[in-house]
């Protein structure tokens, strides 16, 4: 059986508020539109590092240097050790594994270097370097036809509801994770027989 990982909120815990702290002075720091523009042209493979930090520093009010800048934005990351363990489960069953993100260079870089369990993923399929990003459905059939994927074969997990709709919408095994109700997780895990040992 193939499983899809979204990464933020299901493998990770999101810290962003490290980053608003850092770069904005205070943790609860709306980010500018014109940012989130910049961010979202980035995570969907339009613009490069270089350009990404260049044209975050020329929208945001902050004092910090490239470097400063770079490093707050990859400091965001903690592991969500529950959902590590049914990983390394579903790598000793001898599942597939592809991680499903929007996500960025940059923030890849920080976080398959800071968490060895990435190894046990058989694919990654990351928006920056596709050019599409969830909840597109072309994001979705590019991983069909690039990983050779049945989804009625296939369990996706994500924590944002309009990706979970997509993934519905075409056909996978699609779950909304909470990480704050790990457990019900597990549950509809158990219910498509992937059966986890008890210490899960």
């Amino acid at each position: 059986m193939t499983f899809l990982f979204d990464i933020g909120n299901v493998l990770l815990k999101l810290h962003f508020e490290r980053f608003h702290e850092a770069v904005f002075g205070a943790s609860d720091a709306p980010l500018p539109p014109e940012f989130i523009a910049v961010k979202d042209s980035y995570e969907s493979g339009a613009l490069d590092d270089h350009e990404f930090i260049r044209r975050s520093l020329e929208t945001v009010p902050t004092p910090l240097s490239p470097e400063s800048f770079t490093s707050a934005w990859q400091d965001i990351f903690s592991a969500n050790d529950p959902m590590w363990s049914v990983v390394d489960h579903l790598k000793a069953s001898g599942h597939r594994l592809v991680l499903f993100s929007n996500t960025n260079n940059l923030h890849a870089e920080a976080f398959l270097k800071a968490f060895p369990g990435f190894s046990h993923f058989n694919h990654h399929h990351f928006s920056h370097q596709i050019g599409a990003m969830k909840p597109d459905p072309a994001f979705y059939h590019l991983a069909i036809d690039t990983y050779g994927l049945n989804p009625s074969d296939t369990l996706y997990l994500d924590d944002l509801a309009e990706n979970i709709d997509t993934g519905r919408n075409l056909g996978f095994h699609s779950w909304q994770y909470d990480f704050n109700d790990h457990k019900a997780c597990l549950g509809w895990l158990t219910s498509h027989g992937i059966t986890l040992p008890d210490s899960h």
